[in-house]
């Protein structure tokens, strides 16, 4: 085995209470890409400031190669003295570096290096502070959340850059894809200490939960052990005093033990607050656009957004996608076309700048709106601070201003405001930046099994792959235009869907460009560029036929509502289930064929 070049060993931190490391231990080896996992709060980022050599750790070991260079991504990089974004990652540099490193990361991550750090947005601060610290090449290259503010194509671009790198990394991310596709080992942070796995992290969650299991276990049979001893004082033969007071000592070492076991944190029980139903339809868009200074953010677009739908919007930075979301919720008017809201709509809205936070508030002030200490959550008045326990909030935190919050926390506190209110249409602009990856799964089962209509923006491709119904992509994401496409599905559907147009584009360009000699010969292939008849045929009368069976479904759905239905007439109810199944498969089947027949349409005309 390999000598490690970074080595921390029973690394202990408190901050005045409960440690925050408590034996904790990394070591990482050439070649090493190592995923640093743990709830908010766990001490992941302490343990890689401690290994950059920024924090120091009250009692432990820290071994550094002295011949190894060690990079670290800061979450707020500091960009004093420095005039263009060019100098700043330049400054990162050793002395025997190849400067043009820079310029090819700089042009890669979508910045020019003659940008005024002062101007940049938060995505451009970190895509410099990621040309900095990669140029070098480091032995050690240590990143915390380095995808955060990243859109996806920049994402992927990552991910094949860390795959091929020298370095050896340490990485703390949520975003499960790129964990999956980076690291080959995970260091598990929990309650101040580290355990480790020689796998990537898509062995982890399943490792864990056995973890968890054997020490529930350990702690079951433990608790029995201390019942026989205490059984055994009140009720055992007497036997030699010393052995006695042996027992007894081994018994209270026991219920020591057995009390301060520190379990692992809860999860946040959460759901959304039911409102009134909306309408069936929900919006509707029709031949909508907008443009900046003539540059098309969205061609002419249309969409029929129904009740129950889940859409995702992806697309690069600057590809228009919030300004599209605005559009399709009434906050900004189109240039030209209509949109049209449903009935009855409770609209409530993450915003990936977190605006609505008020630092200087405290929890408590915040999600009762400076009404007292009580909240009304699904009709039923609820005390501020049982409610904060929901979301992993300690009741002494109520009166602590949100400033004092990290990133993950804050993002929990606003999901705990929005799902105190009642609502049947969800907007999340990035709601996943920040959160653990325990919270994503709770948000992933809310927006599941959420009864309304949800939009959301996110760069999560697992994320989107586990809750959206379809997808809203730029036609052109290398080059955005302003035409959208509607995929159905996820994120890796709609990158499956392009791919087939793709192909079925390249086949029909390469029969046009077959010699006119051979246009008779080539005439089958030819006739791919068009819709056959058929197809034609079924893009115009599906709909007719869709709207046909929603029809009878809601029919059947009047007839069932009726709540002495099955008590007086069983048979009538299970037929008329029947039916509804029976008509909703066949529903499905239709959409999903005009689904298809549509975009197929779309990219032959574009």
């Amino acid at each position: 085995m390999a000598p490690p070049i970074l080595k921390l060993d029973d690394i202990f931190l408190s901050f005045g209470g409960a440690p925050l490391l408590a034996g904790a231990a990394l070591q990482v080896e050439s070649g090493d890409k190592i995923c640093l996992v743990g709830r908010n709060g766990s001490g992941k980022s302490t343990l890689l400031k401690i290994a950059a050599g920024l924090v120091d750790a009250q009692s432990g070991d820290v071994f550094r190669h002295p011949a190894s260079t060690v990079r670290y991504l800061e979450q707020a990089p500091d960009f004093a003295d420095f005039q263009t974004v060019q100098a700043y990652a330049e400054a990162g540099l050793g002395p025997g570096d190849d400067p043009y490193r820079v310029s090819y990361l700089l042009s890669h991550l979508g910045l020019t290096g003659e940008e005024n750090p002062k101007n940049l947005s938060g995505g451009e601060a970190r895509r410099a502070a990621l040309a900095r610290v990669l140029a070098p090449e480091p032995d050690i290259l240590l990143l915390d959340e380095p995808t955060n503010h990243l859109d996806l194509p920049t994402i992927e671009w990552l991910e094949g850059e860390l795959q091929k790198t020298r370095s050896a990394l340490v990485l703390i991310s949520h975003d499960r894809r790129f964990l999956e596709k980076v690291s080959t080992a995970t260091v598990w942070l929990d309650r101040g200490t580290s355990r480790r796995l020689d796998k990537g992290f898509a062995f982890f969650e399943a490792w864990r939960d056995q973890v968890l299991e054997a020490e529930e276990l350990e702690q079951h049979k433990l608790g029995k052990a201390i019942e026989r001893e205490e059984h055994w004082l009140r009720y055992g033969v007497t036997a030699r005093r010393k052995r006695n007071m042996r027992r007894l000592g081994e018994l209270q070492t026991m219920r020591s033990q057995y009390r301060g076991h520190k379990g692992p944190q809860g999860t946040v029980q959460a759901s959304a607050s039911d409102a009134q139903e909306s309408g069936k339809l929900v919006i509707e868009a029709d031949k909508i656009t907008k443009s900046y200074d003539d540059r098309p953010i969205v061609a002419p677009f249309s969409i029929r957004v129904h009740r129950g739908d889940c859409i995702g919007l992806v697309g690069p930075n600057g590809a228009g996608k919030t300004t599209l979301l605005k559009m399709l919720t009434g906050q900004l008017a189109p240039d030209s076309g209509t949109v049209k809201l449903g009935t009855n709509l409770d609209i409530a809205t993450l915003d990936q700048k977190r605006e609505d936070l008020n630092l200087d508030d405290t929890l408590a002030n915040y999600l009762t709106d400076g009404r007292g200490e009580n909240l009304l959550v699904n009709g039923e008045q609820r005390h501020v601070t049982g409610y904060m326990k929901e979301f992993l909030f300690q009741p002494e935190q109520a009166r602590t201003p949100i400033k004092n919050l990290s990133g993950g926390e804050r993002a929990r506190l606003m999901l705990a405001r929005i799902l105190s209110r009642p609502t049947n249409l969800l907007i999340l602009d990035e709601p996943t930046n920040d959160l653990d990856i325990e919270t994503l799964d709770l948000l992933q089962e809310i927006v599941t099994g959420f009864g309304g209509t949800v939009i959301l923006v996110s760069h999560d491709r697992d994320f989107l792959d586990r809750t959206v119904t379809s997808t809203i992509a730029p036609a052109n994401p290398e080059a955005p235009d302003g035409r959208w496409i509607e995929y159905a599905g996820g994120y890796s559907d709609m990158l499956a869907q392009r791919k087939g147009a793709a192909e079925e584009r390249r086949r029909a360009e390469k029969a046009a460009e077959k010699p006119k000699a051979q246009e008779t010969a080539a005439a089958p292939s030819a006739s791919k560029v068009k819709l056959s008849y058929k197809q034609k045929f079924a893009l115009e009368n599906l709909p007719k036929e869709m709207a046909k069976a929603e029809a009878e479904i809601g029919k059947r759905e009047e007839k069932m509502a009726d709540p002495n239905l099955f008590t007086k007439d069983p048979a009538t109810f299970n037929r008329l289930a029947s039916e509804m199944e029976k008509l909703r498969e066949s529903l499905t089947k239709m959409e999903e064929e005009w689904l298809e027949l549509e975009m197929l349409r779309e990219e032959l005309e574009g």
